[in-house]
């Protein structure tokens, strides 16, 4: 038995509405080896200690300390500090969901102290004038807490971020220099109050190792931080640093002044890793036998990796257990007029990964020669529907995101089938590709099993581009896919980036334009424009020359190694085209400026666009009338109908006819079929209903049809009676 007790932690920041999952993963994979373990989200925690009355006080005062020149906009909120001081608790609880009655102080403009960022509200009301007192509040109590971010970062801590701490000191550190002389510094009011926190954790769960999660480099000099006061205060507790950045950034390292903070470096996927490394200190595992871990040996950093054991099959981790984590205080906040940035900050949301790593694993600018994108390894259906029915017991919350690279359309598929099966209310999110698999009805059956909203990449929006990407994708099956999604009633958010290399001026020109026209004809509802940047692990940094672009640096120092600088000697300036993207993109999210010339969104002379007005358009119509596959899948989404038999008319003759007769939540409606076709209807539906029993297949189907003496199956699934049954519940997948 292990001698070993773990606490996991999430350094500071990452999100206010929801914990990172990285330590519930772990913990919930320690849970299946009977190994003590506790986790925190010391983000949360220092945020709710420092936005409070006693956290304010305690900053205002340090404030008065300081002999500071304070800007208009910082002097304003120091002289309404009594102001802050009076309303920050009731805020917060109202962030919190725990005070909303607040909502009709809050937007009467009378409570808060309101500092420059309300004066973004003049551009905004159009935006947001339709939301409901709830959210107006919510929006409002976000500018009042960004407000008093601004003096944060002006008087108090450069670093302080809500969502981010020190990220500038992350990026792109090719050398640990200004980490280490930041370390190495007195500590800021936030600091203290993180030192405090983590005291007390270590006080009250007795760890004997702490691991440190650093999903991105926002969290990087917090993790340093807690491990500098551990080695200092507790220096029998081993300290071990892992997670995204780690995996990404860290891969090369040799600077053993790292490990003046830490004592171990873990990367990609940490339950082997974390496994064998307790093995190790309680004795029984030689270091030379660990598993993907750097540390100190003999002054020199030292890669150990000679474990024969493999990783952790995906499904054997167990479920993420959010146990420990303060899950009722997490804050709701509305940032931007954004509806899919919007889910990122506003609710609760449960974490979980469908499958480790990325199906397609081929595009040029991801960092596919990584673990956590090539290793590709999917979880079942009826796996993930135990995870998600143990979580909502944990959690009592039934939102989801899943957080995959790209969610493959066909688990969805079968997961949304299982979720309908076991009746669970689920309300989920994720990112997907825009696979020509993703057919407006499995865009309905993903609606019926609570899906509200996915995000893909059109990237480049041009087909040169994506060809030469690797995207696997094309602007028409975007447009179709993304139609179909919002058709069912999901919302789609697109991806969009500029500055590939070899992009031209025309072709970013003509990206917007595709944009433009992807919102006119309703096929997307969000987006956002990302700089394209090179790393060095996704093909574009490996072979930088294949793609007509040179690598300029920077220098490794021994730290980080991941973010490159690159001359694109045949592309545009693509810097100068960030504020109109961003403008033009803003406006089309709320229906405004579709009709503006594309040139007005820019301070520079602009080529006219080469696509033509009805492009989307005209790949919106060709859909294509394909007969299904013969394997493909017969749903029936709805409620058994009634049937009444009934004569009919037809000429001179005399027919007998049936009438289907339809509940659903919204309506009731009918369909005439000949007798015969009613009664085959009749004894097939309990086969399409989604149940115990598998599916029927389109073959199948018209085998059944046949065998039941009627004729000319591909006449019949032409008819209009069959098209009313497709357009109500009946889904071929």
């Amino acid at each position: 038995m292990n001698k070993q007790k773990l606490l996991l932690l999430t350094p500071p920041f990452t999100q206010l509405n929801t914990p990172y999952p990285a330590t519930a993963y772990l913990k919930g994979f320690l849970n299946t080896q009977s190994i003590v373990s506790h986790q925190a989200d010391l983000g949360i925690e220092v945020i709710l200690a420092l936005f409070s009355s006693k956290g304010l006080k305690r900053m205002f005062s340090h404030l008065e300390t300081l002999d500071l020149e304070l800007s208009e906009n910082g002097y304003r909120i120091y002289a309404l500090q009594q102001e802050y001081i009076t309303t920050i608790d009731p805020v917060i609880r109202f962030l919190q969901n725990k005070n909303t009655t607040l909502a009709h102080a809050i937007c009467g403009r009378s409570y808060l102290p309101e500092a420059s960022r309300f004066a973004q509200l003049e551009d905004l009301e159009w935006a947001f004038g339709t939301m409901g007192i709830q959210d107006k509040a919510r929006h409002l109590a976000t500018l009042y807490l960004e407000d008093l971010g601004d003096l944060i970062t002006e008087a108090i801590d450069p670093f302080f971020g809500f969502s981010r701490y020190a990220e500038r000191l992350g990026r792109t550190a090719t050398n640990f220099d200004e980490l280490q002389e930041s370390l190495l510094a007195p500590n800021s009011v936030i600091t203290d109050i993180l030192v405090d926190l983590l005291q007390q954790k270590i006080e009250k769960y007795k760890p004997s190792i702490v691991c440190l999660s650093v999903p991105f480099p926002g969290n990087l000099f917090g993790a340093l931080k807690c491990g500098q006061f551990i080695k200092n205060a507790y220096p029998g507790i081993k300290v071990v640093l892992g997670g995204g950045y780690a995996n990404t950034e860290l891969r090369s390292l040799n600077d053993p002044r790292v490990f003046d903070f830490i004592d171990y470096v873990s990367l990609d996927d940490g339950e082997a890793p974390i496994k064998l490394l307790i093995e190790h200190l309680d004795g029984s595992r030689p270091v030379t036998e660990l598993k993907r871990v750097y540390m100190r040996y003999d002054g020199k950093v030292v890669y150990c990796n000679g474990a024969k054991e493999k990783d952790i099959a995906q499904r054997e981790t167990g479920t993420p257990d959010y146990s420990d984590l303060m899950l009722d205080d997490y804050l709701s906040v509305i940032e931007v007029a954004n509806p899919m940035h919007r889910l990122w900050s506003d609710g609760r949301w449960n974490k979980l990964t469908l499958a480790h790593g990325c199906y397609w694993g081929k595009c040029s600018f991801c960092d596919i020669s990584l673990d956590y994108i090539k290793n590709y390894e999917p979880v079942s259906a009826s796996i993930l529907c135990d995870r998600i029915e143990e979580i909502i017991a944990q959690t009592n919350q039934n939102g989801f995101h899943f957080v995959d690279e790209a969610a493959p359309p066909h688990l969805l598929r079968e997961l949304a089938l299982e979720i309908i099966r076991r009746r669970l209310t689920v309300v989920w999110w994720t990112n997907i590709r825009f696979e020509k698999y993703f057919t407006y009805d499995l865009s309905r059956l993903l609606k019926a099993s609570g899906c509200i909203a996915v995000a893909g990449g059109l990237e480049v929006a041009s087909d040169r581009l994506l060809t030469m990407m690797q995207k696997g994708v094309t602007i028409a099956q975007v447009a179709r896919v993304a139609h179909g999604f919002t058709q069912a009633g999901i919302m789609v958010h697109a991806y969009l980036m500029y500055g590939f290399p070899t992009q031209t001026m025309q072709e970013t020109v003509d990206a917007l334009e595709v944009v433009r026209q992807l919102f006119l004809n309703e096929a997307l509802q969000s987006g956002f424009w990302h700089r394209f940047a090179m790393t060095a692990h996704s093909p574009v940094g490996l072979n930088p020359a294949q793609f007509k672009v040179a690598r300029t640096g920077p220098d490794f120092g021994g730290f980080a190694d991941n973010d490159l600088y690159h001359d694109d000697p045949t592309g545009a300036d693509h810097d100068i085209f960030s504020d109109g993207l961003s403008k033009s993109l803003f406006n089309f999210m709320h229906g405004v400026g579709l009709d503006f010339p594309l040139s007005k969104w820019f301070e520079f002379k602009t080529p006219k666009t080469t696509i033509k007005p009805d492009y989307i358009e005209q790949h919106l119509n060709d859909g294509g009338d394909e007969l299904p596959k013969e394997n493909a899948l017969i749903i029936w989404s709805g409620n058994m109908p009634e049937v009444t038999f009934f004569e009919a008319k037809q000429g001179n003759k005399v027919a007998e006819m049936a009438e289907l007769e339809f509940c659903d939540k919204t309506k009731d409606w009918f369909v005439h079929f000949t007798a015969e076709e009613g009664n085959w209807l009749m004894k097939v539906f309990p086969m399409l209903v989604i149940g115990e029993h598998a599916p029927l297949s389109y073959a199948t189907l018209k085998l059944s049809y046949e065998k039941a003496g009627l004729q000319n199956f591909e006449g019949f699934v032409k008819t209009k009676r069959f098209v009313e049954l497709r357009e109500n519940g009946l889904l071929i997948l």
